[in-house]
């Protein structure tokens, strides 16, 4: 059984780093996602989503699914693999090093079943890798797909503080950390169009 560090009550170990309003933030939050935690269809969705969210699976499937349509986006996969594995090194043995905040929990909510990170918790790898795939997939396929890529990137990061592997503001800050790593590669991108 996993230990929940902090309750609805009181502040996680580690928590504090940022201050009262971001512990704030943290904590209404956590709190308005029982809702999800306790709805059986939207617990499980969410669960799928960490799940997927792990090692980028669902970005690489997604850049295979375009690369089996041929032309230029076999050639894309590739590198949109090579992206991910880049911006996952840099956020995960760079930024996270930086910043070492503990979990909400040890190894996440007991109500569902995920992986535990060895990393820190600040900021979130799923929610910046998510970020940074949808801002380049839109770069690629266009604004029209923007809805399409960033609310899966949406579901992918928010479901790690639905099963409390991290704070809300560690989501909030790696789809900030995503979409910036996303627009600096932009001119990488745009060549492999």
């Amino acid at each position: 059984m996993s230990a929940v560090i902090g309750s609805e009550h009181d502040s996680a170990p580690g928590s504090g780093a940022f201050g009262p309003t971001v512990d704030r933030f943290d904590q209404v939050v956590d709190e308005l996602l029982e809702r999800v935690r306790n709805h059986p269809v939207a617990s499980r969705a969410f669960e799928a989503a960490s799940h997927l969210g792990d090692f980028s699976l669902v970005w690489h499937l997604v850049g295979i699914a375009r690369g089996l349509t041929g032309g230029k986006r076999a050639s894309q996969a590739i590198a949109f693999s090579a992206l991910l594995g880049a911006e996952s090194l840099l956020v995960n043995q760079g930024v996270k090093r930086i910043f070492k905040r503990e979990r909400p929990t040890s190894s996440g909510d007991d109500r569902f079943d995920v992986r535990t990170p060895a990393t820190s918790s600040f900021p979130s790898g799923h929610a910046s890798s998510a970020v940074f795939a949808a801002t380049v997939l839109t770069t690629w396929d266009g604004k029209r797909t923007a809805p399409l890529w960033f609310g899966l990137a949406a579901v992918v990061g928010s479901s790690r503080a639905v099963v409390r592997i991290h704070h809300a503001s560690d989501v909030v800050a790696g789809a900030a950390v995503g979409l910036g790593l996303g627009l600096l590669a932009r001119p990488i991108i745009r060549r492999l169009r």
